[in-house]
């Protein structure tokens, strides 16, 4: 349903109880949003769900920036500690909170996608 909305090809869908998780194909963001955010507002009045549209990238660095391109990313670092790969993206101040979720959903989401597609365990946000 998501590609025949966007015109986008899919590379994952990930469904939790409070969202959609689509990941995009490089360079498909923008189009699967649609001008004005259409795509998006029309998959969430088909589904009844809040949409989050995530290009991908094979550099793990842009992933994470791209999946939390919705609160400023200032800055992410990716580092080993112990047999964890732990990645801490640094967002706009003003919106730490909303990047995190209630009781960390966000952050869990983001966890678990990052972790479908690169070798990070871990995520804090600063």
């Amino acid at each position: 349903m998501f590609e025949s909305v966007t015109h986008c090809q899919v590379k994952d869908c990930m469904d939790t109880p409070d969202k959609l998780v689509f990941v995009v194909m490089p360079g498909q963001a923008q189009r699967a949003v649609g001008g004005k955010g259409v795509n998006a507002i029309k998959m969430k009045e088909l589904t009844g769900k809040d949409i989050q549209i995530i290009e991908f990238s094979d550099e793990p660095i842009q992933f994470v920036k791209n999946v939390f391109h919705n609160y400023g990313v200032q800055n992410v670092v990716i580092e080993e500690r112990g047999k964890i790969v732990h990645a801490t993206v640094t967002v706009d101040p003003t919106v730490k909170g909303r990047a995190i979720g209630k009781e960390g959903r966000n952050l869990r989401i983001a966890r678990d996608i990052v972790n479908r597609h690169h070798n990070i365990q871990s995520i804090s946000v600063a």
